[in-house]
């Protein structure tokens, strides 16, 4: 497993390799420097990322989004001496937040974690979302999603309770669901296929898709029906 770490605090660098090191893990890069992480990930693979979350140069929650808009299979890791950003951090595709000073029994159980996610060929479907619906934060299973409408630079996610609010494009939930049972239908809506109930043909022929649990239908584009039933058309093989 290749592991990268950044932080700009050396000692905080030394002291993660090591325990690293005494769980066996070899292979590790560590940069003091985003920019410089951000360089060598261009040209290696990665599967394990440690960011400290306060960095002067590029915050740990903004290195995140940019690893995982290019790398979306690449797992991190947050590391920060405050509790604050922990909502913050799994928005962002973090799997763990580990508060400093990290201890050796906090990196084995992340790396346990870590690897039942390797092992987990659906290991997508149990990372969460983060969203919000007026005062409330919601933290959304993938696998209880019936589907995601985009919403100018945010989507909304429908799960069985209420319609929720997350801080991304649908644009990059598209590239981290496609493995995970999610297919996009419209420029503007993505489906759970799991959840779908029914289907019919409807104008021009497109779909309208009906949902087990919920009252609500959708219908797809022209181009997104024709995609969809050659997508089910080969599953059916």
């Amino acid at each position: 497993m290749q592991v990268v770490i950044v932080d700009d605090e050396e000692l905080a660098l030394s002291r993660l390799k090591r325990l690293l090191v005494n769980e066996s893990i070899e292979n590790i890069e560590s940069f003091n420097n985003p920019e410089k992480a951000l360089e060598w990930l261009a040209k290696n693979r990665c599967d394990l990322i440690f960011l400290d979350i306060a960095m002067p140069q590029m915050s740990g929650l903004e290195l995140a989004n940019r690893v995982m808009e290019k790398y979306p299979n690449t797992f991190i890791i947050f590391q920060s001496a405050y509790d604050e950003h922990a909502l913050e951090a799994f928005q962002s595709g973090g799997i763990d937040y580990l508060l400093k000073p990290i201890e050796q029994s906090q990196i084995k159980e992340t790396l346990s974690k870590v690897e039942n996610f390797r092992n987990n060929t659906s290991s997508l479907n149990n990372r969460r979302l983060m969203g919000k619906r007026g005062s409330s934060i919601y933290l959304i299973d993938i696998k209880d999603i019936f589907y995601i409408k985009a919403d100018l630079d945010e989507v909304l996610v429908r799960i069985k309770e209420s319609d929720v609010y997350v801080k991304k494009k649908i644009g990059e939930l598209d590239k981290l669901l496609t493995s995970s049972h999610f297919f996009r239908i419209h420029r503007s809506y993505m489906v759970n296929i799991n959840k779908i109930k029914s289907m019919e043909s409807v104008d021009q022929s497109k779909l309208q898709i009906a949902f087990n649990g919920i009252d609500d239908t959708i219908t797809s584009s022209k181009e997104g029906a024709k995609e969809f039933r050659e997508y089910l058309e080969r599953r059916s093989l």
